[in-house]
C-alpha cells in the first residue's frame, strides 16, 4: 500500500514542479533560517483534521508526514478569515527548505468527508521566506518568514498565509496551484481517514452550528 501511495505521488510532484525550479535554490546564507515549519488550524468550532502530508521544498526535496501537529481550532476565527491570528506549532511539520508543493489529506469532520488538497507556493513567495523581514521579531532580533499556515474551513475551502513577524500581520498568500478532491476523486488520500467508523460532531459543534446556515460563513 505504501508503495503504490508513494507511486501516486510521484506525478502529482512532477506535475506541481512543470511551474519551474525555485530560485531559491540557493546555498543558506548566514542568518538564514535552517528550518521552515508548517501548520494547519480551523475556524472556531468546525474541526478537521490532518492525517498525511507530503512536501517537496525550494530544493526538490520529498518529505512524507505520516505524524502531523494536531490541527488547531482558533477561537476568534468566525465567519471569515483574518490576517492576525497565530497558530500553535508542534514538532513534526518541519522541512529543511522553504516548502513549495504540499500534498495533503484531511478529514473534515464539520463536512463529514475526506479532502486531498494540492498547493503550491509561487516562486516569489519563496524568495519573499528567505529574505529578512522588514519587521523585527519580538526580541528585536532580526526575523524571517518561516511559517506557513494553512486553514481548513467547510466545503473543503483552503487558505494560506505566512506568518508576520512581530506585530506584523500575517502575509496572505495566493497559491499558484490549490486544488481540492474528495469522494471517487481521491487518490493518494483514498482510504486515509481517522474516523473509519464515522464522523460525529462534537458538543461544542453542535451548540455552535444550531440555528446557522451551512457553511456557516465567507471562506
Amino acid at each position: 500500500m505504501e508503495i503504490m501511495r508513494v507511486a501516486c505521488l510521484l506525478p502529482l510532484l512532477a506535475l506541481a514542479a512543470c511551474q519551474g525550479k525555485s530560485s531559491a535554490s540557493t546555498a543558506t546564507q548566514s542568518g538564514v533560517p535552517t528550518e521552515w515549519t508548517f501548520d494547519f488550524f480551523t475556524p472556531e468550532a468546525l474541526p478537521a483534521v490532518v492525517t498525511f502530508a507530503v512536501v517537496q521544498d525550494a530544493d526538490g526535496k520529498v518529505y512524507e508526514f505520516n505524524t502531523l501537529n494536531r490541527t488547531s481550532a482558533i477561537p476568534d476565527i468566525i465567519g471569515e478569515w483574518n490576517d492576525r491570528d497565530r497558530v500553535s506549532g508542534g514538532y513534526w511539520n518541519h522541512v529543511e527548505r522553504p516548502p513549495r508543493h504540499i500534498i495533503f489529506c484531511w478529514d473534515s469532520i464539520i463536512d463529514k468527508r475526506v479532502y486531498e488538497t494540492l498547493l503550491t507556493i509561487p516562486k516569489p513567495v519563496l524568495e519573499k521566506m528567505l529574505r529578512p523581514s522588514e519587521y523585527k521579531d519580538y526580541r528585536g532580533g532580526t526575523a524571517y518568514y518561516d511559517r506557513v499556515q494553512i486553514g481548513l474551513a467547510p466545503e473543503g475551502k483552503v487558505a494560506v498565509w505566512l506568518q508576520g513577524s512581530g506585530s506584523e500581520p500575517n502575509y496572505r498568500v495566493t497559491p499558484s496551484v490549490l486544488k481540492t478532491v474528495s469522494g471517487d476523486k481521491l487518490g493518494v488520500c483514498k482510504g486515509i481517514t481517522r474516523f473509519s467508523n464515522g464522523y460525529e460532531y462534537g458538543k461544542d459543534t453542535e451548540d455552535f452550528i444550531k440555528g446557522k446556515k451551512y457553511p456557516y460563513g465567507n471562506w
